[in-house]
């Protein structure tokens, strides 16, 4: 069967699959211009954490950014067919583990209207990797997300077949979302930015795992010399620390000359519970309330 691209977005959802910190940032800055919007989650806890996060944000972002701004009907949902259902767009933001990815996008392929488009967040796999058991490919590509609202770029990327139209289309309605969106010209693994930015993640990491400077003293010199206003290691606390080292890992498994410290002094902060934000302590401590 022919593949058609969505043209009727205005009664159907976009679902995001995946409540932690990316997912509900991603349903959050979705959440901004009226419609509707599915949060998906297996784990309700996560689920209750996200809802509590988005009711307080949507009202400070839709106010911030003023006129024609409006929220949206946000829903919430275990159930994964319902999440879907009906959903022009349908984003894959579940952790960084290649084959949960690819059994969570052969189920989408197989629940999904079949002029879904079904976007993987990964941070550093390429959508060909993910695709073993979907059907139809040509409407599976990579849509990497960064932080938004703050960081609010979004890098398109083929999973080597999909449907060149889906690149156009989807520029044009992310950019009503105020997001940021550029094509990967072929494949890459980190994409485009993200692959510079995981290069000045694990030197920074290094040069605390090798005890030349602290995380704190680090991201003070980062933030003095102009590189930004938040340090390197206030991010990836951020971020999560599982979800940087699954990264790394993967880098890794394709660059086998990428020097190791960086990913074992990641290991050492995960194996000990230590994972940034979400768990209360990271590089800094002083995230319990």
């Amino acid at each position: 069967m022919t593949y058609t691209p969505p043209t009727d977005f205005t009664d159907r959802p976009i679902a995001i699959l995946g409540a932690g910190t990316l997912g509900r940032r991603i349903a959050l800055t979705f959440a901004t211009r009226g419609g509707r919007v599915h949060l998906y989650d297996v784990n309700e806890d996560s689920l209750n954490d996200a809802a509590d996060f988005l009711s307080a944000e949507v009202p400070k972002l839709v106010a911030q950014r003023g006129s024609g701004s409006t929220a949206a009907s946000i829903e919430y949902f275990t159930d994964l067919g319902g999440a879907v259902d009906n959903a022009w767009y349908v984003v894959e933001s579940v952790p960084e583990i290649q084959s949960l990815k690819i059994d969570v996008l052969g189920r989408l392929d197989e629940i999904t209207e079949p002029d879904a488009i079904i976007g993987t967040n990964s941070s550093s796999y390429r959508s060909s990797e993910l695709i073993d058991k979907v059907t139809h490919p040509e409407r599976v590509l990579n849509t990497h997300y960064g932080q938004p609202p703050e960081l609010l770029q979004v890098e398109l990327m083929t999973d080597g077949t999909t449907d060149e139209r889906i690149f156009d289309l989807l520029e044009k309605e992310l950019s009503k979302h105020g997001f940021v969106t550029a094509v990967a010209r072929k494949e890459s693994i980190g994409f485009i930015v993200n692959r510079v930015w995981a290069a000045i993640k694990r030197e920074s990491v290094a040069v605390v795992a090798e005890g030349v400077s602290t995380p704190a003293e680090f991201d003070k010199l980062w933030v003095a010399s102009g590189f930004g206003s938040v340090g390197i290691f206030r991010m990836l606390d951020k971020v999560g620390l599982d979800v940087a080292l699954d990264i790394e890992e993967n880098y890794i498994q394709h660059f086998p000359y990428i020097p190791t410290g960086s990913r074992d002094l990641l290991k050492a902060y995960v194996d000990a519970g230590k994972l940034g934000v979400k768990s209360g302590e990271g590089f800094y401590d002083d995230y319990r309330t």
